[in-house]
């Protein structure tokens, strides 16, 4: 199961940064760029976290967590697949995978 799990991420002809979950709604980050993105919210989510704590300024706090779910989200949509509901591996691919 854990093989096909890494094979369908890996199976990225179309070059996504961030491709479907295989269970429920949503991406993961299947490539460099993908991941990038990922830690540069990171980044941004902790310093607005922190500006907010020195100032005392919990909007700042806040803007930053926003901020940092705004980019991951639309650099999801846009360099990712199109988001749909997803329960296991889409069966045109487990039935290339049986033959």
């Amino acid at each position: 199961m854990f093989r096909r799990f890494i094979a369908y991420y890996k199976n990225n002809p179309e070059g996504y940064w961030f491709k479907r979950k295989l269970y429920g709604w949503g991406w993961v980050p299947v490539k460099w760029q993908g991941w990038l993105v990922i830690a540069v919210s990171i980044a941004i989510m902790f310093l607005g976290i922190y500006i907010g704590e020195i100032d005392d300024a919990p909007g700042v706090a806040l803007l930053g967590i926003v901020v940092a779910i705004a980019l991951v989200f639309g650099f999801s949509y846009w360099k990712g697949e199109r988001p749909k509901w997803q329960w296991g591996l889409p069966k045109e691919k487990e039935e290339n995978e049986e033959n």
